[in-house]
């Protein structure tokens, strides 16, 4: 299985949706809260580009935001970046 991290906050809906998407597929990851954490922000920036939340990575690649990765859902292409066998 691919180390997954998730860089969120607690009231974000995006955030809440991605959560909800790994949990469905069974996924394991790391949540890094930036609520609890904001000094991570700058962080999550440097390491995606981007300063928006949610932000995942899966080993270590940027990924992008909820509507990125669920665009990868869609084409087929997130069970195998997350190291699923089969598709759910």
């Amino acid at each position: 299985m691919a180390d997954v991290v998730l860089y969120a906050t607690a009231s974000c809906g995006y955030c809440q949706r991605a959560r909800r998407l790994l949990e469905r597929k069974g996924v394991a990851y790391q949540e890094i809260s930036l609520d609890r954490e904001p000094g991570r922000w700058q962080e999550m920036e440097e390491r995606s580009g981007r300063n928006t939340v949610p932000q995942l990575f899966i080993d270590g690649r940027s990924i992008g935001g909820f509507d990125d990765m669920a665009e990868l859902d869609f084409e087929g292409e997130l069970d195998q970046l997350l190291g699923l066998e089969d598709s759910q």
